[in-house]
This record gives structure tokens, sequence and C-alpha cells, in this order.
């Protein structure tokens, strides 16, 4: 745990809900399959957890500069684990009455159950880092006053604000943007559930509206995809397990008017059919309509999924922005146009993932360190501070063909009717087996590098 520590602040929630681009690198997929990293990850995080395993984190020596974090997403919350270790006060500024941000609200338990979420954050919470819940930037606070009181800001913000969808009837009851349902039913509100429903877009957030409605008790629950089952943004498995379900996908389709009732319900959408052309900036074919191929599906909510925006009204117009509506900053430094001041994540058009905010929180922390230090770029190489030493098991990596251990999961029946967690977690011994499979490229990394050190010495003498 230590060692995945190190380089990941939230091992309970990336072994769960992340897209997991490090398997594409995974050498082991050149002989058979990828080792299952998050999976691994997740055993590890568990067992801790159900074992009451407290693991201290090294620290460096408390400084006197404090840092304000806006939002407790993974961008916020890893950012402030680098910067606590750092020896840095931190404090997080969270507008709902939980701690996670997006994690919280808008990921449903089935995928990731509140107590790893809740027991990663306490991690955070026992280096000193101070969560502050219901507490909104611009309304409960200003971006001036958290520049006043602390000597630097990371922005963390989710994107929150629906995209508009650009068509008629977006007005009636019944239209309800999908990150507003997941967050009322996460958050343990009540919805009227609808019987039969239409939802937009390929994403993670469309997939998870889906089987959330499913759970509450939808009869009929549709996902309309303006491209192809290949195009879809969404992770795999998602896609995978939302079929398994029942759940009926609508390919080269995109929504052409909501239709509503004399009351102003919802009562239908009408669809356009389209066709792929030409490649477009995204590297993806681009959706042209079909002329006179129309269809209409009865249903009483549309759930648009079909992007999100960060709110950077809230925050004034002190801060610079893009064209896009996105926080503008330095893309290196992640500084924005005020000094002291940082953003990262959803804030500045990144991609939408887990690991990809955490990895934006990470580079703030650094580049907060760096300027609060007034260091240059090159100036200090490691930042995480050294681990004591750890016992590593340096077994020979084993070259013949192993099957990767998948996770098993609920039975579709059983899965529909509740937000139980739908993968299980490995066994002990399927996790000894299915590390056993990794090559140990890290073994291969310290070779080379005490070859580089004894030719240094011998350049020396």
């Amino acid at each position: 745990l230590r060692v995945i520590r190190e380089s990941n602040p939230l091992p309970s929630v990336c072994g769960r809900v992340c897209h997991r681009p490090c398997e594409a690198k995974c050498r082991r997929g050149q002989l058979d399959e990828p080792a299952a990293i998050d999976d691994l990850k997740r055993f590890v995080a568990d067992y801790a957890m159900k074992n009451h395993i407290m693991l201290p984190v090294m620290m460096d020596r408390k400084r006197d500069e404090s840092v304000a974090i806006v939002g407790s997403g993974p961008a916020g919350l890893t950012c402030a684990y680098y910067l606590a270790r750092k020896g840095y006060s931190v404090t997080i500024y969270e507008s709902l009455p939980v701690a996670g941000g997006m994690l919280a609200a808008g990921i449903p338990a089935y995928r990731l159950p509140r107590e790893p979420l809740n027991w990663d954050i306490d991690q955070i919470r026992a280096m000193g880092v101070k969560i502050h819940l219901n507490t909104t930037i611009g309304k409960d606070i200003s971006l001036s006053e958290l520049q006043e009181k602390y000597d630097a800001v990371f922005l963390g913000i989710g994107a929150w604000k629906s995209a508009p969808l650009g068509i008629p009837g977006e007005q009636f009851e019944g239209v309800v943007p999908a990150l507003d349902l997941l967050k009322t039913i996460n958050l343990g509100g009540k919805i009227e559930v609808p019987k039969n429903v239409v939802v937009l877009g390929g994403g993670n957030a469309a997939m998870d509206a889906a089987r959330t409605l499913l759970r509450l008790g939808s009869e009929v629950v549709n996902i309309v995809y303006r491209r192809t089952h290949s195009e879809m943004p969404a992770i795999p498995e998602e896609i995978e397990d939302a079929e398994k379900e029942g759940i009926i996908f609508h390919y080269l389709m995109a929504p052409l008017e909501i239709v509503g009732d004399e009351k102003g319900k919802v009562k239908a959408i009408k669809l356009q059919r389209m066709r792929l052309s030409e490649f477009d900036r995204s590297g993806r074919k681009r959706p042209t309509p079909i002329e006179g191929a129309e269809m209409i599906i009865e249903c009483d909510m549309v759930v648009p999924a079909v992007g999100q925006m960060p709110e950077i009204d809230v925050l004034g117009d002190s801060l610079q922005s893009d064209r896009w509506g996105n926080v503008s900053v330095n893309r290196y430094t992640l500084l924005t146009s005020k000094p002291g001041v940082f953003a990262g994540g959803d804030m500045i058009g990144a991609e939408a993932t887990v690991v990809n905010a955490m990895a934006y929180g990470k580079k703030a922390a650094y580049s907060i360190h760096q300027y609060l230090r007034n260091l240059r770029g090159d100036e200090e190489e490691e930042f995480i501070a050294e681990p004591e030493r750890m016992r590593i098991i340096e077994e020979p990596p084993v070259l013949q063909e192993i099957k990767r251990v998948y996770l098993s999961e609920l039975p579709v029946r059983e899965r529909i009717c509740s937000f139980a967690e739908v993968k299980m977690c490995m066994s002990e011994d399927d996790a000894k087996r299915e590390a056993g499979r990794c090559l140990r490229c890290d073994l291969e990394k310290k070779v080379k590098k005490l070859h580089q050190l004894v030719a240094v010495e011998e350049e020396e003498q």
C-alpha cells in the first residue's frame, strides 16, 4: 500500500473507476494480456480498509505557507495530498455536503461504493488536510478572500454545468441533465422515476445515468448516440455492462426535437438518422444527417449527457478564459492570469477522466511548491518525499503464458434491483497469482540506474 500511495493517493477509487490507460503500455500484454493493475490496487486498498490498516505517510517538515483548494474531487484531493506531504497547511473548500466532488455525487455506488471512497479521503484527512463542506466559492467565500487568506490557491472545480442541446423542447418538464440526475440520487434525493427514458450521449455519464434509472425501476431505458459503438467514449466495460443489463442502444441517431404534451411534459423525442463522413478535429468521423430519415421514441424523460462545462462565472470576471469557457492557464505551470492562483482538471478543459484530473492535481501541487519556494522547474528533481526503506519482493518474472484473473460480478438479475457493487474484489490467492504475471519492469529500471551510477563512478576515477 505504501508503494502504491507514492504515486496514487486514491487507490480504492482508481481500483474501481479508472479507464486503465496504463494497461496499453503494460509489456505483459505483448505476451498474453496486460496485468490487472487496477484490480490489484483495489485488492491492496480493500485489504487495508477491512483490516483497519493505516500507514503513515512520510512528510517533510512543517512549512509556514498555507494553500487553499477549491473542490474536493480527484484533482483537489490529489493536489492536497502532495502539498501536505511537502509540509504545507492545506484547506479544501467543497460546495457539496460530502467530500469527494464528482467521485461522490457523479459516480453511482454500484461502481464506487461510499465506504472505500471515504477511506481514501480519510487517509488524506489524517495528513492534516482540512475539508470545509457546504462552502461555495462566489457565494460563501470569494476568490479574492482566499487570495488574502492563503499564500496560494488551486481551483479544481468539476464540470457540473450541462451543455445545451440546442434543439426545440429543451424547456419541457422531464428534461433532466445526467449530472443533475446523478447528483440528486447519489446525495440521497428522490425523483419521479420515468417508465420510459431516453439518455442522449455515449460517455460515462450517459452509461451511469441509464444504469441508475434502470435500478430505480424504469421499464425501458434507451441510449441514443450519434456515432457508432466503436466511437463511444465511455469505458468499454461500462458499455458492455449496460448491454448486459438490457439497456437499448440506438447508434447513428441524433436528437432533433423533444416533443411535449399540452401540460408541458415530455412525451417523445424525435431523432435524426446519421451517417459518418470525413474525419473531424477529434480524429473521429463526423456524423452528418440523412435527409428524410427520422424516427420517434415515446418517453416521459429525456436525459442529456452530451457534454459538461465548469461554472467559472462564480469566480467573477477576474480570471481570463478561453473561447470554450475554460479557465486559461500556463500549460506548463497551470498558473492562471492571477498571481498565486492555479487551476487544473475540468476547469481548464482537460480530458474528463479521474486519472487525468489526478495528474493535474499532482502537477499543480508541484507548481505551487515551486512558486512558494521561488524555485525554477529544474531545481528539484524529486517532488515526492523519499520513502522509508521498503522491503520489495524481487522475484524473477514469470515468462510463460498465464491467464489473467478477471473479477467476478453480481448476476444481472441481482444487480439491476439494487445499487450493490457489481464487481467483486479478488481473493488473496487470485491477487497473488495475478501479481505473479508482472514482468517486473521496475527491476530492469533499477539495473539500468545501477549501471549508470557505476559508469559515472568509473569516469570520476
